[in-house]
């Protein structure tokens, strides 16, 4: 059995590094939006962290869009050939500081110093999320690196105690829960098996045009144009300083929004606010 474990492994490292070679967007498992009324018992909880998602193909370490992260040496040495998928975390409020990190061609060692990478998967495990996640404290065990976590995982006995958790979270600055079926083999795109649940629903879209302001506005951004990645296209128009309305995010971008549920018919969102470009995007903003 432990024979079979180790040559999956490496089957899955090595389909791993070739994406990697290929410039390929690794093959990742993305979360859904919770919905009262799951079976709780059958999900791991914990708290989402608000960082860059890091995915180590076991050569090097990646965004989510397949953007190379330029790690120090130092931070990534000794890692295993195992995949990890992660997220690189600079502490509750601290998104700017793990996105400016992760986004120089070149590493500030101060910086990634403030840097944590959170374990929460190993996507090359063939086992189910409750098997992977003994495999995954093994692993960031065997590592034996202070910066190197894996994410804490409890169980939550009812719809109140995770709405109860999750504003105790949010009161301390933090963004939300995640929620993990353990019965879930690691599989590509989104469902059921990964859930996120925030005060506010946020999702991305794609930047396809900029619309001219007026008034106070006029000569810089009244709107970007976006297209969700179900093909539904809505202006985005509130949510920017002054800054970013002067230098708006390019056409090609991709950028996070906060919405309020989803209009009836349409299925376009509801009181749509633009809140960061995507954190894979920031190196071709981020000072280098």
């Amino acid at each position: 059995m432990q024979r079979r474990l180790i040559l999956a492994l490496a089957a899955s490292a090595l389909l791993h590094g070739a994406a990697r070679a290929r410039g390929d967007a690794p093959a990742l498992l993305l979360a859904g939006h919770y919905r009262p009324g799951l079976p709780l018992a059958d999900y791991w909880v914990s708290e989402k962290y608000d960082g860059v998602r890091g995915h180590w193909d076991g050569v090097r370490l990646r965004t989510r869009g397949g953007e190379l992260i330029a790690a120090p040496p130092w931070f990534t040495a000794g890692w295993p050939a195992t995949p990890l998928d992660g997220e690189l975390w600079a502490g509750r409020g601290g998104f700017e500081q793990a996105q400016s990190a992760a986004g120089r061609l070149r590493p500030d060692d101060a910086a990634w110093r403030r840097l944590r990478f959170m374990v929460f998967d190993l996507p090359a495990h063939p086992g189910t999320f409750d098997e992977r996640l003994a495999a995954l404290r093994q692993v960031v065990a065997g590592i034996g690196q202070p910066w190197v976590q894996a994410v804490p995982q409890r169980k939550v006995a009812s719809d109140a105690e995770l709405q109860a958790w999750l504003r105790e979270v949010v009161r301390g600055g933090g963004e939300g829960l995640m929620l993990h079926r353990g019965a879930s083999r690691y599989r590509a795109g989104r469902g059921d098996d990964l859930l996120k649940l925030k005060l506010h629903d946020d999702a991305e879209a794609r930047v396809i045009g900029h619309q001219p302001g007026q008034g106070r506005h006029a000569g810089r951004l009244g709107a970007l144009l976006v297209e969700t990645p179900e093909g539904r296209r809505f202006a985005l128009g509130t949510g920017f300083t002054d800054a970013q309305r002067a230098d708006p995010p390019p056409v090609g971008s991709w950028v996070t929004y906060r919405f309020r549920g989803l209009h009836a018919g349409s299925g376009l969102p509801r009181f749509a606010s633009f809140v960061r470009v995507r954190a894979d995007e920031a190196r071709f903003r981020a000072p280098r």
